[in-house]
């Protein structure tokens, strides 16, 4: 016999997972830009105006971009929930400070649309989001999206570049605490790791993110980069500089933990990390873009179903 509160509990069930759960999405929503705020200081600090407009502008966008696409699909408003804030946020932070408006706001509407709502919402994409308007915006617009040819007005450098076209030498004599400080030309938020690490470190600590997925690439990033540096140490840098530049520590903590492209599983989690830190040694040595981190990070976001296929055998079955 069915109960008075089976109709509910049956719509519950018919929702989707994050339909319901509008509080906690919140409050994680929250933590997590509690957890980019050093990341933000850092690049005001670093960059200054031109970073607080980029930064505002995508958050804007992206939050204006989500209000919309929910009204046309007959939804019920949810941006109070932040998620799309974040998405904004995390954008924000791979453009270049010196990006046109325009491109900015392109960006984040590509990031939402078809990165997020073109698939049904929050939880239902299957690539992250703000990689999504990245890639795009990257693949149409190189020339906007290269920091060394937008960010002109500094006395940073690129320590990335310098590894690739000039070797390990000129790599080293990038002083640490400016990689670590964010002074260091990049994306005007990837680029700030310490910052980020301790954002990251926190998130971690709290649950918010898991620490698999960021273990496993980091450790990804520094074995290869380390193997690498032993073979031929005239070419390759160490694996302390691999993780303090470029997007290591945004996606280690902020992009690749992202709970709709992740696996679900510890051990799956764990070589998700590993397999794209893995691949940003692999890209930065051998591909043309000196980076490596974003699109490793799609790259194993499409690997996540078959991740997921690896499960533990319960003790005494017999294998088929």
């Amino acid at each position: 016999m069915m109960s008075a509160a089976t109709p509910s509990v049956l719509l519950a069930m018919s929702a989707p997972p994050y339909w319901h759960c509008g509080r906690t999405i919140r409050k994680t929503s929250l933590y997590m830009l509690a957890g980019l705020a050093p990341a933000v200081l850092s690049a005001l600090w670093n960059w200054g105006l031109p970073a607080a407009r980029v930064m505002a502008l995508c958050v804007t966008a992206a939050v204006l971009t989500e209000a919309l696409c929910q009204k046309v699909m007959g939804r019920e408003l949810s941006i109070d929930d932040f998620t799309a804030v974040n998405s904004g946020l995390l954008l924000a932070f791979l453009l270049p400070a010196a990006a046109p408006w325009w491109l900015v706001m392109l960006g984040a509407f590509v990031a939402v649309t078809l990165g997020k709502m073109a698939f049904g919402g929050l939880g239902a994409n299957p690539v992250n989001t703000p990689l999504t308007g990245w890639a795009v915006l990257f693949l149409s617009f190189p020339l906007l999206m290269d920091p060394n040819a937008m960010q002109l007005a500094t006395d940073f450098v690129d320590p990335l570049a310098r590894l690739k076209y000039f070797g390990a030498s000129a790599a080293a004599a990038v002083p640490f605490q400016d990689l670590l400080l964010g002074r260091q030309i990049g994306g005007l938020g990837a680029s700030q790791a310490g910052a980020l690490f301790l954002g990251g470190s926190f998130l971690a600590a709290r649950g918010i993110v898991r620490w698999q997925i960021s273990l496993g690439f980091f450790l990804g990033v520094a074995g290869l980069g380390a193997l690498y540096s032993m073979m031929e140490p005239a070419l390759n840098a160490s694996p302390f500089f691999h993780l303090c530049t470029g997007s290591v520590m945004l996606g280690g903590f902020f992009l690749a933990t992202e709970s709709a492209n992740a696996p679900s599983r510890p051990l799956p989690m764990f070589i998700y990390g590993l397999l794209g830190g893995a691949l940003v040694i692999i890209i930065r040595k051998y591909g043309s873009y000196v980076d490596g981190a974003p699109f490793a990070i799609l790259l194993i976001n499409l690997l996540t179903p078959y991740l997921d296929m690896i499960r533990p055998k319960p003790f005494g079955a017999r294998s088929s």
